[in-house]
């Protein structure tokens, strides 16, 4: 999936299969968590998936460290739930804000519209920040006023895997 996007060069799929391989060890200790969407009709064929977690040495602030969506589900909103899933499980474990770094090249422009659409703002753009004529650009999205009440709402039409994973994750052990 991350291949066929053609987003990805293959030092970033390396680093998000370490990601894995990290989370599978150490589980919640790797300070990572994923939320996996599969096809409904074919259980177990992953159509996109989130990856995670808090941020170090900060005070309920966390990372979106990888949101992928294969090819041809793009565009038909399941960026926007998984996005909304990760969003409501940063929520519940007590998370405030959540800050997003994504690429200044061209190729991004659609993702950089997708976080702004998602209420997302940047809050730093470090100019070669990923190297020559690549920006690094820092989106931030504080969850202030937030209806906790409101995360089932949030979570209904995602995918069960999706949803038993982030509480799975926010559960004492």
């Amino acid at each position: 999936m991350l291949t066929a996007s053609g987003f990805f060069s293959p030092q970033e799929i390396a680093i998000a299969l370490e990601l894995i391989e990290q989370t599978l060890q150490q589980g919640s200790d790797s300070g990572y968590a994923f939320l996996f969407a599969d096809e409904p009709t074919n259980p177990g064929q992953l159509q996109g998936y989130s990856c995670y977690g808090p941020i170090p040495a900060t005070v309920n602030s966390f990372d979106l460290y990888w949101i992928a969506v294969a090819p041809q589900q793009q565009g038909q909103g399941l960026g926007k739930k998984l996005l909304q899933s990760t969003e409501a499980c940063v929520l519940a474990a007590g998370g405030e804000q959540l800050l997003i770094e994504t690429s200044g090249r061209e190729l991004y422009l659609p993702t950089r519209r997708f976080y702004q659409a998602m209420g997302y703002h940047i809050s730093q753009q470090l100019q070669h920040g990923y190297g020559p004529g690549d920006d690094k650009i820092t989106y931030s999205k504080y969850f202030q006023n937030i209806d906790t009440g409101n995360l089932a709402a949030i979570n209904k039409g995602v995918d069960v895997t999706a949803q038993s994973m982030c509480h799975a994750q926010n559960q004492p052990g």
